[in-house]
Formats: structure tokens, C-alpha cells, sequence
């Protein structure tokens, strides 16, 4: 039960929302940061070890059942993009949807309820996992493979990038995500002051420059 929810929640057809953002590779594409496997790879591993592992410490710690509050406030001072401080809370808004069609609980009626614009999607992604009957490490790895998932999938619509290389891409860096998962959950076991704020400036940045683009394929 408890893998099969696992493959449920880390499925790219849940319907959660992020297919329609690119984590910042829209931007990175456009700006010719990515133009190739080797480009997609090096910009996955940054934005792994930076805004991943900090996504994968509040989701672990949503797991855990660290005051939602607190860690939502605690995103917020992680995120210094209002572009990207509103698209984690839509995200978060949708997911929420996903989450208590499939696993109803009076936890996540109770966040719902409190965040009624949304909370920061890996808050809701971690006590969407303790729902579930997941545990920190589990809702730390579903971070970790969509933070880089989702831009790897972007990638191959907006270069039109061989889906295998992509794939490939995202087998060579499964080490790095086992890694960043154990690292933010033992983070998170050590409560809301322990956990990671690594940063990713660029990401930052871009998504600004994004959110004002007149035409664009991804919301982020």
C-alpha cells in the first residue's frame, strides 16, 4: 500500500499541476543556458542541490507533522520571487484538490481550510504524504524527482530534445537525489530551524523576467 501510494503521488499524470510550470527552464532555454543533454543535466543538478533540497526539507517535515504554519512561513522566507512565492501557492492550491480527492483527511480538510489561497506546494506535498501513509523520506523523494522531473520534461517540449537523453538525464542524477531526500529528511527531523535555506539566485531572477513575458509556453 505504502509503495503504491509512493508511485501514485510521484506520477507525473497526478493531477497536481506541475506539467504547466517548467521550474525556470522556460527562462534558462531562452536565455541559451540550455541548449543540449549536457546543458539540461547541469542545470537539473544546480537546481537540485539549491531550491530542491530546500523544497524536500518542508516537504519532510510536513510529513513529520511540523506545524504547517510555521512551515509555510518558513517558505515564504525562503523564497525571496514573489513569481515564484504565487506559483508554489497555486501549485500547492491544486494539489491540495488532487490530494483530498485521493487520500480525504481531517489533516488536510484542516490545512485547506487554514490556507484557503494555497499553501506552499511542498507543505502540502509532505502532509499530502503523511495522508497517504508516507512517511518524511518518501515525501523528501517526490520533491527531489519532480524538482528536476518537471524541467527535463519542459526541456524536451521546448528544444524538442530526445526524450531518451532527457530520461537518461534524469537516471544519472538518481544517486544525487537519493542524497539531497536523506539529507532533507534529517534536516526536518530536527525541526523548522534546521532545515535547509540553500538559495538559487539565477532561479530567482528568471522567474521575474518570466512573469512578465507577454507570451510564454509554462506559467513558471
Amino acid at each position: 500500500m505504502t509503495r503504491s501510494a509512493l508511485l501514485v503521488l510521484a506520477d507525473g499524470r497526478f493531477p497536481a499541476g506541475g506539467h504547466a510550470h517548467s521550474g525556470g527552464a522556460e527562462a534558462a532555454v531562452k536565455a541559451g543556458r540550455i541548449k543540449d543533454a549536457d546543458d539540461l543535466e547541469a542545470f537539473c543538478r544546480g537546481r537540485l542541490h539549491t531550491a530542491g533540497l530546500t523544497a524536500a526539507g518542508l516537504a519532510a517535515a510536513a510529513a513529520y507533522g511540523l506545524d504547517p504554519h510555521e512551515l509555510d512561513a518558513a517558505a515564504d522566507a525562503r523564497t525571496p520571487s514573489p513569481a515564484l512565492r504565487a506559483a508554489a501557492r497555486r501549485l500547492g492550491r491544486q494539489l491540495m484538490r488532487a490530494a483530498r480527492a485521493t487520500w480525504p483527511s481531517p489533516e488536510l480538510d484542516a490545512l485547506a481550510a487554514a490556507f484557503p489561497r494555497g499553501a506552499h506546494q511542498p507543505v502540502v506535498l509532505g502532509a499530502t504524504a503523511r495522508a497517504a501513509g508516507l512517511g518524511p523520506e518518501d515525501a523528501a523523494h517526490c520533491v527531489a524527482y519532480e524538482t528536476i522531473g518537471g524541467p527535463a520534461t519542459a526541456v524536451v517540449r521546448l528544444l524538442g530534445l530526445d526524450p531518451y537523453r532527457a530520461t537518461a538525464v534524469l537516471a544519472r542524477l538518481a544517486p544525487e537525489m537519493d542524497h539531497v531526500a536523506a539529507r532533507a529528511t534529517a534536516a526536518a527531523r530536527e525541526g523548522v530551524e534546521a532545515l535547509p535555506a540553500a538559495s538559487a539566485p539565477l532561479l530567482d531572477l528568471t522567474a521575474e523576467q518570466h512573469a512578465s513575458w507577454p507570451v510564454r509556453l509554462f506559467a513558471s
